[in-house]
């Protein structure tokens, strides 16, 4: 028998994570913006991006909706819980991309105050993400399948800590990305401020790491009970693998090791998310089952993302391949 939920909660951990990677260096090269004093430096980081960003969000929108058709009651709970931070974190993508554009349209006085948007939009965005990423992890109260916690039960020591977090591992991709795709002063800028944050996310993956499995006692149990733990001890191994493999090579200065390292420890990382998760589709007591709409549902939305989710992957997949290659000063995708 097919298990459509399963199926659905695949694709949409799949859609989050291509998010999460894509959009991750351009929001990274946001938030470290206001670091790079050149101008002319400034543009050949935003044309590093240029053709790309905006496509990248198109994964956030299918996976937003795919959770809002498919399992409608985990929407109806986790929306309310973290309306504040999702409305933040939508309000920065959209002040972000208006900065954006305004940039090359405004004149040389005001365009400083669009890349202090595009600057402050970016960081807000991924705080704002990672903040509501650590409130679902510290679990939400549901009672008679309705969210019953507070307004503010999203703010807590943890999920500030993880919204940082995030904010450091996102400018670790784009400084690889900067690193990968530029030359000169602007390569050389990047490749220093990746060797800083490169500690700083490995760092803050340990330190949350650690304070998750004190939050719920299912996360603990998770990967310290037998046989679990012997098994599921590769994850950290490899997490610790990788990061020395990632400062070495920036060390080495090789330039496209650094980016795919990145990418790697932010894939593993979210496995080991899902690991610590599973089933729970809302932490602490919600399964994938229990929140999924019915299988008629289920199996007609997944006839249309069998034909949808090929296309953007093609499209995706087409538009980086047509702009790779390095991005030189004065040259511009816009």
């Amino acid at each position: 028998m097919i298990d459509y939920a399963m199926i659905w909660a695949g694709l949409i951990a799949f859609a989050v994570l291509a998010y999460i990677i894509l959009d991750g260096f351009d929001l990274g090269i946001g938030i470290l913006f206001p670091l790079i004093k050149s101008t002319t430096d400034k543009e050949t980081a935003m044309n590093t991006i240029a053709p790309v960003w905006d496509g990248n969000e198109t994964w956030l929108v299918l996976g937003g909706g795919g959770l809002f058709a498919v399992f409608p009651l985990a929407y109806s709970v986790i929306l309310p819980a973290l309306y504040m931070p999702i409305i933040l974190m939508l309000l920065g993508l959209i002040f972000r991309g208006v900065a954006f554009e305004f940039h090359w349209r405004a004149s040389a006085k005001k365009q400083k105050l669009w890349d202090l948007g595009f600057h402050l939009g970016s960081l807000v965005a991924t705080l704002c993400q990672g903040i509501a990423l650590g409130a679902l992890v510290q679990g939400i109260t549901v009672v008679d399948r309705a969210y019953a916690g507070g307004w503010w039960d999203w703010l807590t020591p943890f999920s500030v800590c993880v919204g940082l977090a995030l904010v450091f591992g996102y400018s670790l991709l784009g400084a690889t990305w900067l690193y990968l795709k530029t030359e000169g002063n602007l390569q050389r800028f990047a490749h220093k401020v990746a060797t800083t944050v490169a500690y700083l996310t490995l760092l803050s993956i340990g330190a949350i790491s650690l304070w998750m499995l004190f939050i719920e006692q299912q996360y603990l149990e998770r990967w310290f009970s037998k046989p679990n733990v012997y098994f599921l001890i590769c994850v950290p191994a490899l997490v610790l693998a990788l990061g020395l493999g990632l400062i070495t090579s920036l060390r080495k200065q090789n330039e496209i090791a650094p980016f795919l390292l990145s990418i790697s420890l932010f894939i593993l990382s979210y496995i080991g998310l899902i690991i610590s998760f599973y089933p729970n589709l809302v932490p602490p007591s919600m399964t994938i089952w229990q929140a999924a709409a019915p299988e008629n549902s289920l199996k007609f939305l997944l006839i249309g993302s069998l034909i949808l989710l090929p296309i953007i992957i093609a499209y995706t997949s087409y538009s980086y391949w047509v702009f790779r290659g390095k991005v030189k000063e004065n040259e511009a995708y816009h």
